[in-house]
């Protein structure tokens, strides 16, 4: 009987817990549905509004001024080389310099440095009128390919890079066969300047995107050669240039990182540049250009964040006084808070 009475009170207990957490599921649901969930509801009063708009502004332009600092303190030179280094004679059918192996493409070309440079200094390509987002370029590539290899057999979606004489590619697709192949070498005085060209590209993409025992296979064997050859002995994880490209971009005009000089360069210093004018933009009007660039803890030169930053603190600062000079001239009585539904006290009974 003891047994049985212990027994009917634990199971009252738990029908009581039950039937309370129902209860308050219940009005959980009830509150949720009926949007009477406890929240900030601040009331936006003048005085209210014109503090955040003022306060915002205020800590909105210092940052600005920072971010432009940090973007202007990058020394960047451009070069561009695309017309410079095609032989007076051929200047006015740049197309068929390009095309004509047996013209030499080296060119030279000195710079003079304009500020301190400090390690590393990054070296871009930069492109114009390209357009990597051209929709049948994109999709003109094969990720499982990349990643396996031959063991992946299904490249239908390169097209027409796909195969050679009934042999697959590796890497296949048009974006691997316009890889840009101009070269770049550096020397201050009688000095070669050491380009560095190891971890280039992300390593998320070495590592997870491109086989470490994948290789090149019958890649650029074709009548017509799109851009730079690979070495068939290092496997694509290792051939950063291709990892690099194959990120392709959103816009026509763009840089991809080529190396860094890991040795800081002097104000006045002058730097020959010997590069190949090897790819060809002639043919669809596009310019080729190179990028020196230092960096600063907040990237390269762009000074859009700053003035972004800058012109949004400053338009909040001028609606702040605007909204004041209202509210001043043209005061209005407050409602009475307690009208509010979040502030009703329920009747008690």
């Amino acid at each position: 009987m003891e047994m049985d009475g212990r027994s009917s009170s634990s199971a009252g207990i738990e029908a009581d817990s039950v039937s309370l957490q129902q209860s308050r599921r219940s009005k959980f649901i009830h509150q949720f549905t009926q949007q009477s969930l406890p929240a900030c509801k601040p009331v936006l009063s003048p005085p209210f509004v014109i503090s955040v708009f003022f306060v915002v502004g205020v800590i909105f332009i210092p940052i600005g001024i920072v971010a432009l600092h940090a973007s202007r303190s990058v020394v960047e030179i451009v070069y561009r080389y695309d017309g410079e280094c095609v032989p007076e004679p051929y200047r006015s059918n740049k197309l068929a310099y390009i095309k004509d192996d047996l013209i030499p493409k080296n060119c030279s070309k000195s710079l003079k440095i304009p500020k301190h440079m400090k390690a590393p200094i990054y070296i871009y390509y930069q492109l114009d009128n390209y357009y990597q987002n051209h929709r049948r370029y994109v999709k003109s590539r094969n990720d499982k390919q990349l990643l396996h290899g031959l063991k992946y057999h299904d490249a239908s979606s390169c097209h027409p890079e796909d195969a050679n004489h009934g042999h697959p590619i590796v890497p296949c697709g048009l974006i691997a066969w316009s890889l840009f192949n101009d070269t770049y070498s550096f020397s201050r005085g009688v000095v070669d300047l050491k380009v560095n060209r190891k971890n280039i590209a992300w390593k998320s993409d070495r590592e997870h995107k491109f086989g470490k025992q994948v290789y090149p296979v019958n890649f650029q064997n074709g009548t017509l050669i799109g851009g730079a050859n690979l070495d068939p002995n290092i496997p694509l994880s290792d051939q950063e240039d291709l990892i690099v490209w194959m990120r392709t971009s959103a816009l026509p005009t763009f840089r991809k990182l080529y190396g860094r000089i890991e040795e800081d360069l002097d104000a006045d210093d002058v730097i020959s540049v010997n590069l190949f004018n090897n790819y060809n933009t002639y043919s669809f009007s596009g310019s080729k250009k190179l990028v020196l660039s230092t960096s600063t803890w907040l990237g390269g030169h762009n000074d859009f964040l700053g003035i972004a930053y800058i012109s949004i603190g400053t338009s909040l600062i001028f609606i702040a006084f605007v909204f004041l000079l209202l509210h001043v001239n043209n005061p209005r009585p407050y409602g009475d808070t307690s009208n509010l539904s979040w502030n009703w006290k329920p009747i008690s009974s």
